[in-house]
C-alpha cells in the first residue's frame, strides 16, 4: 500500500475477499474485459465524436505507453483536471494501467485549491484543457508549476502552448507495469462544505465493487444511455453508477459540459438518453424547465438524484413532473452508498435515502457519547464496509478525529432509520443551530419551505447572537418575478405555521436571492451563507425587501 495510506485490517481483507467482493482485477483490466465483451458498441459520446469501447481500449494502452515515455510510472500522482470530454475517460484508464494514481480536480477549481492538491500529493503531473469555459488553464499551470516543486510536467488537451500536447502521447501499446488490486487507484476529494478538501485513496478492488453494486441497483444494461451532466471527476458521476457503471454494463456513456437544461434537454432527445444523475439543486432546476420544454424527453426510464439530502417536497414535485424512475442516492466519497431500488413505492422514495448496497456495509446511528440511539431516533452516522476507506492521505490529525479505534467512519451526517432499514438523512451535525438551546435542523427547515409554490430554493444557516448564541438566516430563491417584500416573507412564516413547525424553527432573518452560491460539486455553500448572513446582520436593514429581521 502506498505509504501516507492507511490499510484495511487482515481480517476484513479475508472476510470481503471470501466473500466475493473483492478480486484481483485492476480498473484497468475491467475495461479489457468490456473491450472484448461490447467491442463496436459505441462507449462515449462527446459532442459529435463517437468512440467505441475497441478505440477507448487503445486509446487508453496507448496513452499510457505515452505517459511511461514521459517519465510517469506507478504511484506517480496526477492530478488531473478535465471537464466532463472523452480524453478524460481515456486519460484515466491509462493512468488506472500504468498504476500512477489520479488526483481528481473539478472544473471550478483555481489556483488556490489545485496548488493544494499538487502540494500535498506531491504530484509530478498536471493535466488540463488548453481552455474551458473562458478559462485559460494554461496560463494557471505556469502560476502552479513554479510554486510546486515536485511538478515535472504539465500535459494539456488541446493547444499546449509551451507544455506537452496530449495528443502526442499516443504511441505504439508497449509492456506496461501491472498494478495490484489491492492498491490505490485513484484519489477523490472530500466534499464537505468548508476548508480545503483531504485525499481519499480508492483501491481498484473496492472502487470496482463500489461501480458493481451501484449499477446493479440502478439496472444498467447494455440499453442504458447515461448522461453525464455533474463532473465525472466526483465520485457520485464516476461510478455510482455514473461512467464506469455505464461501461461495466456495456451502455453508452453522453458526456455533457452542462446540467443546464438548454444544453442537457436537446441531448436526451438526440441521444435518447434513459438515465442521469443529478444534485438537489439541478434537479429543481430539470424539473421546473420540463414544465415548459418542446425537447422530447420520454426516452428518460431513471432520474438519480443525490450529493445531498433531496427533500421530500422538492421529489414529489419532480416525481409528479417526470414518467420515470426516480432513485434517492445517497453517498460520499469516503464510501457508503445508501440508494432507493427500483421496486420501492413512492412513499420509500420520496420520503428516504434507500438502503446501504452493500449486506457488508456495518451502519451505527450514535449520540454524542458514542451509545447507539433507539430505532427511529436521530444520530450520528458511522459507517464501516468493503468500500468505506480507513483513513485519509497523509492526514495522521484529521484521521484520530474522524474513524473510531475499531474502523467506523465518522461521517459527520446525522440520520435515522426507518423498521424497514431504510436510512432518512436528517442534515449535516455542522447543520444544527443551537437557537438559545433550543436545537434546529437546518435542513428540516429548507424542506418545509420547499413545499411552498413559490419557493424554487432555500438556504437555512446559523448566525451569531449575542443573546441566544445562534439565530436562524433564510436564504430564499423564488420562482420567477415575485413580490420580495415584507408580507411575502410573513406568508412563508404562516405557511411554515400550518404545517405545524415549532415557532422557534420559524427563521429569524430572511433574505432574497438570485440564487444559492455553490461549492464545487454543486451543494449549497453554506459557509458562503453564514459570512452573508453575518455581513447581513451587522448592517443597518435599510433596504426592507432583500433583509428583514425577527418576523416573530
Amino acid at each position: 500500500m502506498l505509504s501516507g495510506c492507511v490499510e484495511w485490517p487482515e481480517e476484513f481483507v479475508d472476510r470481503y475477499t471470501a466473500k466475493g467482493y473483492w478480486n484481483t482485477q485492476t480498473l484497468g483490466d475491467l475495461l479489457r474485459d468490456w473491450a472484448v465483451s461490447y467491442t463496436d458498441r459505441t462507449a462515449l459520446v462527446d459532442g459529435n465524436r463517437r468512440w467505441t469501447y475497441q478505440e477507448l481500449d487503445r486509446r487508453a494502452d496507448s496513452l499510457a505507453g505515452g505517459f511511461l515515455q514521459q517519465g510517469i510510472g506507478p504511484e506517480d500522482r496526477v492530478v488531473v483536471h478535465l471537464p466532463n470530454t472523452a480524453e478524460f475517460v481515456a486519460v484515466c484508464f491509462a493512468l488506472f494501467r500504468l498504476g500512477a494514481l489520479p488526483v481528481f480536480a473539478l472544473p471550478a477549481h483555481r489556483y488556490y485549491e489545485i496548488s493544494y492538491l499538487c502540494s500535498l500529493a506531491e504530484a509530478t503531473a498536471y493535466i488540463i484543457p488548453d481552455e474551458h469555459q473562458g478559462t485559460d488553464f494554461r496560463k494557471l499551470a505556469e502560476r502552479v508549476l513554479a510554486d510546486v516543486p515536485s511538478l515535472r510536467e504539465v500535459v494539456v488537451a488541446g493547444d499546449p502552448g509551451d507544455f506537452t500536447a496530449l495528443d502526442d502521447l499516443y504511441s505504439e501499446p508497449s509492456p506496461l507495469p501491472e498494478p495490484d488490486a489491492d492498491e490505490v487507484a485513484f484519489f477523490l476529494l472530500s466534499g464537505g462544505t468548508t476548508g480545503l478538501p483531504k485525499l481519499i485513496p480508492r483501491t481498484h478492488r473496492d472502487y470496482a465493487y463500489n461501480v458493481r453494486i451501484s449499477s446493479d441497483n440502478a439496472g444498467f444494461t447494455q440499453e442504458t444511455t447515461y448522461l453525464t451532466v455533474l463532473p465525472a471527476a466526483h465520485n457520485y458521476a464516476l461510478g455510482c453508477p455514473g461512467v464506469l457503471g455505464t461501461l461495466r454494463s456495456g451502455g453508452k456513456v453522453v458526456l455533457a459540459d452542462s446540467g443546464n437544461p438548454d444544453h442537457a434537454f436537446p441531448l436526451i432527445e438526440r441521444e435518447r438518453v434513459t438515465a442521469s444523475g443529478l444534485v438537489p439543486p439541478l434537479a429543481l432546476v430539470w424539473t421546473d424547465a420540463a414544465a415548459t420544454t418542446e425537447h422530447d424527453l420520454s426516452s428518460l426510464e431513471l432520474l438519480q438524484v443525490g450529493g445531498a439530502r433531496f427533500e421530500p417536497a422538492a421529489a414529489r414535485r419532480m416525481r409528479e413532473r417526470f414518467d420515470c424512475v426516480l432513485q434517492q442516492s445517497f453517498g460520499m466519497a469516503e464510501g457508503l452508498l445508501s440508494q432507493t431500488a427500483l421496486s420501492d413505492p413512492d412513499e420509500v422514495v420520496i420520503e428516504t435515502q434507500g438502503r446501504p448496497l452493500s449486506p457488508d456495509d456495518e451502519v451505527r446511528l450514535v449520540d454524542s457519547q458514542g451509545k447507539n440511539v433507539p430505532e427511529g431516533q436521530i444520530g450520528l452516522l458511522l459507517v464501516r464496509g468493503p468500500y468505506t476507506l480507513r483513513g485519509y492521505y497523509r492526514a495522521e490529525e484529521h484521521n484520530a478525529r474522524d474513524f473510531t479505534s475499531d474502523g467506523f467512519f465518522r461521517t459527520g451526517d446525522l440520520a435515522s432509520r426507518t423498521p424497514t432499514g431504510h436510512l432518512v438523512i436528517r442534515g449535516r451535525v455542522k447543520d444544527i443551530i443551537n437557537r438559545g438551546g433550543e436545537k434546529v435542523s437546518a435542513e428540516e427547515v429548507e424542506g418545509h419551505l420547499l413545499a411552498h409554490p413559490a419557493v424554487h430554493d432555500v438556504g437555512v444557516v446559523a448566525t451569531p447572537d449575542a443573546l441566544l448564541g445562534e439565530r436562524t438566516c433564510a436564504f430564499v430563491v423564488f420562482k420567477g418575478p415575485q413580490d420580495r417584500s415584507v408580507d411575502a416573507f410573513a406568508e412563508l412564516k404562516e405557511f411554515l405555521r400550518s404545517r405545524g413547525l415549532a415557532d422557534y424553527k420559524i427563521p429569524d432573518r430572511w433574505e432574497s436571492i438570485e440564487s444559492l452560491p455553490r461549492t464545487g460539486v454543486g451543494k449549497a455553500d453554506k459557509a458562503d451563507l453564514r459570512a452573508r448572513a453575518v455581513r447581513s446582520a451587522a448592517r443597518p436593514a435599510r433596504r426592507p425587501r432583500t433583509v428583514h429581521g425577527d418576523a416573530r
